[in-house]
């Protein structure tokens, strides 16, 4: 589905490379997680893949990324935009119209959706983000978190083969945020839709993730299914990475000799874990 082959990307203006070398495989239906430290190039990796950069951030681009069989740099961004769905963080300035339903109306209508299929689209894509009640509504008179999910919703409806976000749940409550993840894996497992997102609650992301990426100061430093890079929990928190807690514990214990056992990736595991020791 996605294919990055020696990427190198500097901002125009920028002192160093925002990425470095990078190359990567998304097989499709790939559920993966990026992480890394502030500044690591996430974001920017986002945007190449997505196809802003180059086409909207210049700079010097080598290498190259290949999306659906689409060269990024080759193709349009208007025909990127139909494989890769993209929602950033800042909402507020994907967001262009006045209404929730307009919103949505806006992307579809744009991307020549039948008449006859966009009232369908629209009610599935709110009913799956939980956002029904909101339709009428103006997007001034709504929460940042609504705001947030109004730009998923919209995204969901002009079914993408890829969904990219960048911080998806900066916005949301700890409910909130596990009911995105939870329609994220529900789209990924009964849609095959491809899954890409950045996320700080990295917690949250293993649970639901099949693989992570650990980027920093503009490299892959390590990637591989969860439980694999959460092994290295301590040594990723050398670079400024948040691992969960409950990684740490269990690599601690480990250390400390209380025999072999799996990184734990929530409390439930990690409570599992403890009973069994003190038996």
């Amino acid at each position: 589905m996605i294919k990055i082959e020696s990427l190198t990307f500097q901002y125009d203006g920028g002192g160093e490379p925002a990425l470095r070398d990078i190359s990567l495989d998304v097989e499709p239906g790939g559920f993966i997680g990026i992480i890394g430290p502030a500044g690591a190039g996430k974001t920017t990796l986002a945007r190449a893949i997505g196809g802003m950069v180059p086409h909207h951030y210049k700079g010097d681009f080598y290498g190259s990324v290949i999306v659906d069989s689409m060269d990024t740099v080759e193709n349009r961004m208007t025909d990127i935009s139909r494989v890769v769905g993209t929602v950033f963080q800042d909402v507020e300035s994907q967001i262009i119209s006045s209404v929730v339903e307009d919103e949505m109306l806006y992307g579809l209508e744009n991307f020549g959706i039948p008449r006859g299929e966009i009232e369908e689209r629209l009610t599935f894509a709110l009913r799956q983000v939980g956002i029904e009640d909101l339709r009428c509504r103006t997007i001034a008179s709504l929460s940042g978190g609504q705001r947030q999910k109004v730009a998923i919703a919209s995204i969901i409806a002009l079914r993408p083969k890829v969904l990219l976000l960048d911080e998806p749940t900066g916005e949301l409550d700890p409910g909130s945020s596990r009911m995105v993840f939870s329609l994220l894996k529900e789209m990924n497992e009964r849609y095959g839709l491809t899954v890409i997102v950045i996320e700080q609650k990295i917690m949250l992301l293993s649970e639901f993730a099949k693989q992570l990426i650990v980027l920093n100061e503009g490299k892959i430093y390590c990637s591989g299914p969860v439980r694999q890079v959460l092994e290295r929990a301590k040594e990723l928190e050398g670079i400024g990475v948040n691992c969960p807690r409950v990684a740490s514990l269990a690599i601690s214990l480990k250390e400390a000799g209380c025999g072999e056992m799996p990184v734990c990736i929530n409390v439930d595991e990690a409570e599992t874990m403890v009973r069994g020791l003190l038996r």
